[in-house]
Parts: C-alpha cells; structure tokens; sequence
C-alpha cells in the first residue's frame, strides 16, 4: 500500500491540534507535537514531509521554529497559521522561513485540505527534480527521451476529449465550447460550483491550445493574503519589504509563453484587482520593488465559484475587469445536473482509488450506482471522491454495495427517489393525459435550461426546429 504523506502538526493548544487533525486524518499520516522540542525530535526520528506549525507558542514563534526546520530538515514543506493580520509581518515570515503558505484564522477546512495537498505534491516534485537531476548528470540523452515521454502523457492524460463524461452530458457542449477557443488568445472565464473540475477544464483548455509546450501554472486567488498574493504571482526584488532577502520570480513569469489558471478570482480585493487589470491591459507585471515593469506573453483562464455579475452590481468587483476576464466565458454544470455523468465518474475515480490503496479489482454494485445517481453532491467531484475513497477502505470482499456508503448518501437518495415517485403519482388523468403533462414538463425544464435557446434545446431533445415548434405551440409555451 502507497503510504500516505506525513504532516507533522505543531500547537500548544489541544483544541487547535483536534481540529486539524479531524480536517487532515483521511488524507494523510499525522503527527502532532504541542512544543518545539517535541516537533524537532519527530522530525529527527519519522519522514516527515510538510510542518504545519501555530505562530503563537509560549516557548518559541512558529517563524523561529519553522527557520530551524528550514536548517536541520531543507526538504520538509512548511505551513504556518496564525491570527494576525499585519501583511508586513505576513510576507516578513513567509520569506524569512521559506514557508510554502500562511493561512489566517480562523482557516477554512476546505483551504487547508487544498493547501496541504499542494504542498504534497510540492514535496513529490521536489524529490522528482532531485532524481531528474541526478539522471541528467548520469544519463543526459535517456533522461530527455524521459522528458519528453512525460510531455506526451501529460498532453493524452489532459487532453478535452479524455474528460470523463457521458455521451449526452452537458459537460459535452463546455468541452466542445472550450476546444474551439483553445486556439485563439483570449481570456476564458470558467463559472461553476466548488468542486466542479474548473481545473481540469482548465488544463485541457491548456493543452489543447498553442501554448501546450510552455507552463502551466496555478493560483488560488482565496488562500493567500492580498500583499502576499501580488508577490506570489507579480514577484519582487530584494529589499522590497522586511524579510524579502532575495528576489523572487512571480507566477506570471514563470508562466511566461503559457498559462496561468487564477482560481476562486472572486475572492480578490478592490485594490488587487486594480493591479491584475493593469497586467492583462499591458500586458506586463511590476515586481514589488521594481523601478520598471517586465513584459510577460501569458494566457489568463480565471474560474469562480461565485456569480461575478453580482459582485459587480454590489461593488464588489471591478466591472472593466470582469470583462477583460470574461472575453469568453462557459459555465460548468454542476454534478446533481449531469447524473449520467455519476456512474463513469465514479469508475474513473474508483480506479485512480484502487491505484493509490494497492487495492485489487473492486467492482460497484448496481444498488451502489443507483444511490449515487440519487444523491445530489453538493460538494460535486470532489465529495463524490471522498465517498468512493470511504466505500474502498471500508471493504471486505472484492464487491462496493450501497451498505459502505455514508449515512447522508444512503439517506439522502433515499429521500430523493421517493422525491421522484411523488412528483409522477402527483400526475393525474388517464395515462395519455400523464404523459403530456410530462413531456410538458419536460419540454419547459430544456427550455430554461437551455436559456430559451431552441436550437440547443431541439437537439438536446432529439427533436427538428419545427418539431419543437409544434410541440411549443401545443403546449402554449411559445
């Protein structure tokens, strides 16, 4: 069985260490230390790979704790939360101490779960980049034939066509939206609920484009303060502030020639958002620190999970910026939208499971499939996992049934079977009568789904334009 990765958990307070704990238990192996001695000596005697660290200790800060992890163990990732909110103090620590990500309390469960697992897959590829190295001084034209194996995957594994959907989703129509733009250079604006796949889209928008040879990078615009996010992704110059000792190269040249994914765009200030306006109008960044901008040639592809719209009518977001963003903009149906997307989904993630755990073939029963086209995942992609991970732990044999699902899935599909059988038994007449009060329904669900577009809705429905037409005018929908 792969090993999960190893988080060592530093607070002195025992209410603070539980809640982190209860948020990071199913995804990762963890220690917990409630002093600096104690953490040092887990961290001399077990593989640790990310530090999660309070600022706030009686013995010692998390800055001076975390500066000492940096010298004795340079590998380990490290985290630090605290309750302050001076942005000085904040990007000072940050630099001071090489920390990957600072988070504010009270933190999200969401955020840190997120920010932990970067800073896995940060630990991954820093080990990769030290074998690679290791390779290229061994073996320089077999690691190149590797490197570019590796791009190949990365294009096939990404590629639009390769997301999981059904025949007839309406994922279909974003796909086949996103593969006609990837062409063409202009910003892309990708709307939908938390745990969606904005991402993914993202990437395969990414790898369908032009720019498929040059990086990709990511931002999650809501887990970083405002100061520390400018310098993440525009850099600065040493001596900008306390505590930048050396300059730091930003996200968006990093990204240089390819693209850069800003997600939860949201979330930003008035006065970020002010900055970011300025980059894609000039098309350059401005180092905090630097006396003169840097030009930067870079695909901007934002996603949300909030109605820009309405933070534009409250003042809450830029206007102009919106629509620099939104040059083309798709929306992502949300999972309780596109059930017969569920069950492939489902097997897809079931198999990337079974790979993690070192688990045998596991196959899910019917009754596990119809309970998981019932629920309405709130959490989308992303709960759905979850699940699946909770069903593959907690089996015996060599089959998944609806018993190894959580209460709130069992039950909640429940409900919302009988849901369905009552709105049918609440159909009344003779089984013609029936039958056109569905297809009533039907036809107007499309309908505003569909925006009123009848074209879209014609073809959803299987239908001619002057087909849908008559049934319309039947129903006196027109």
């Amino acid at each position: 069985m792969i090993a999960k990765p190893a988080v060592l958990l530093v607070d002195d307070e025992i209410r603070s260490l539980e809640a982190l704990v209860r948020t990071l238990e199913d995804d990762f192996t963890l220690f917990t230390a409630s002093s600096a001695d104690e953490a040092l000596a887990l961290l001399a005697s077990e593989f640790i790979q990310i530090i999660i660290s309070d600022q706030r200790m009686p013995d010692i800060s998390g800055v001076a704790l975390l500066n000492k992890v940096r010298e004795r163990h340079p590998q380990v990732v490290r985290i630090i939360l605290s309750g302050y909110t001076d942005n000085t103090d904040i990007i000072a620590a940050v630099n001071q101490a090489g920390i990957y990500q600072y988070l504010l309390k009270p933190w999200h469960p969401e955020a840190l779960l997120l920010t932990v697992q970067g800073a896995a897959e940060l630990f991954r590829l820093q080990q990769d980049n030290e074998l690679l190295n290791i390779e290229l001084k061994t073996s320089a034209p077999w690691l190149q034939s590797r490197i570019d194996n590796k791009r190949r995957e990365l294009k096939t594994r990404h590629a639009m066509a390769n997301v999981t959907r059904a025949p007839d989703s309406p994922l279909g129509k974003v796909c086949e939206l996103l593969e006609r733009v990837a062409p063409f250079d202009i910003a892309v604006l990708i709307e939908g609920e938390s745990g969606v796949g904005k991402e993914l889209l993202a990437r395969a928008l990414h790898y369908a484009s032009d720019r498929k040879e040059r990086p990709f990078v990511v931002e999650n615009c809501a887990a970083m303060p405002e100061q520390l996010l400018e310098s993440e992704l525009f850099g600065h110059k040493r001596g900008a502030f306390t505590g930048a000792y050396q300059d730091h190269v930003g996200l968006f040249q990093q990204a240089d020639g390819g693209t850069i994914f800003l997600d939860e765009i949201g979330e930003t200030s008035p006065a970020f958002q002010a900055k970011l306006l300025r980059v894609l109008q000039e098309g350059e960044i401005r180092p905090v620190g630097s006396p003169r901008p840097l030009k930067v040639d870079v695909r901007v592809v934002s996603a949300t999970n909030r109605k820009l719209t309405d933070l534009v009518r409250d003042g809450r977001f830029r206007e102009d910026l919106y629509y620099r963003l939104s040059a083309f903009a798709v929306a992502v149906p949300a999972l309780r939208e596109r059930p017969d997307d569920i069950p492939l989904i489902a097997e897809k993630l079931l198999d990337e499971a079974r790979a993690h755990y070192q688990r045998p073939a596991l196959n899910l029963l019917p009754d596990a499939h119809d309970a998981l086209r019932h629920y309405r995942w709130p959490g989308n992609v992303r709960q759905l996992r979850n699940e699946l991970h909770r069903m593959l732990v907690l089996a015996e044999g060599d089959t998944l049934g609806a018993a190894l699902l959580s209460p709130e899935v069992l039950q909640a599909a429940a409900e919302e079977q009988e849901a369905e059988l009552s709105f049918l038994t609440g159909i009344e007449g003779d089984l013609k009568t029936r039958l056109e009060e569905l297809e009533k329904r039907i036809l107007k669900e499309t309908l505003t789904r569909q925006r009123w577009n009848k074209t879209r809705a014609a073809q959803e429905l299987g239908l001619s334009r002057v087909g849908l037409r008559s049934k319309l005018s039947r129903y006196g929908l027109e």
